[in-house]
C-alpha cells in the first residue's frame, strides 16, 4: 500500500471572515478553487484543485497558533519551478500579502528556493520548487 497525495488539510481560524478575504485572495494567485459547506453546524471553507483540498473551519479555542508547540509548524506548497514561485510571490506581494523574497537555501537542499508568508493567525506557509530529490522520488522511488 502507497499512500499517493494530500486529500485534504483542515486548519482551524479564529476569524473566519478574515481568513476567507485572506485565503481568497492567495489561493486564487495559487490556482486553486472555492467552494463552501457545513460541517457540525459551522461554515466550512474549501480550496482545491487537482491535488488536495484546503480547508479552513472556525476555530472553537480562542489559543493562538504558536508553530513551535506541538502541532503544525508549516505548510508547503510545492510549485513547477523557481519562475513559478518568483511569480507567486510577486502577485502575493502586489495584493497586499508580505512575502519574503525567494531565494535559494542551500542548507536544507542544493537546488531548495523558496519564498514565505503567513495567514492572519500566524500560520506560515510557503513556497518551493518542484526540486530534484523530490521529482527523483516521484519517478524512480526504489532508487531515490
Amino acid at each position: 500500500m502507497e499512500v499517493i497525495g494530500i486529500d485534504h488539510l483542515y486548519v482551524a481560524v479564529s476569524n473566519l471572515d478574515r481568513s476567507e478575504s485572506f485565503y481568497d485572495v492567495a489561493m486564487t494567485i495559487l490556482g486553486f478553487r472555492k467552494n463552501t459547506f457545513l460541517n457540525d453546524g459551522d461554515r466550512h471553507i474549501q480550496y482545491f484543485n487537482r491535488h488536495f483540498g484546503f480547508v479552513l473551519r472556525p476555530a472553537h479555542s480562542s489559543t493562538p497558533h504558536d508553530p513551535f508547540a506541538p502541532g503544525l509548524h508549516h505548510f508547503c506548497f510545492r510549485l513547477e519551478d523557481n519562475a513559478a514561485v518568483d511569480e507567486a510571490a510577486r502577485r502575493l506581494g502586489e495584493a497586499g500579502i508580505t512575502c519574503s523574497a525567494p531565494q535559494l537555501y542551500p542548507d536544507y537542499a542544493h537546488d531548495y528556493y523558496a519564498a514565505y508568508f503567513s495567514d492572519p493567525d500566524g500560520i506560515r506557509l510557503e513556497l518551493t520548487n518542484y526540486r530534484q530529490e523530490r521529482r527523483k522520488r516521484f519517478e524512480d522511488l526504489a532508487n531515490a
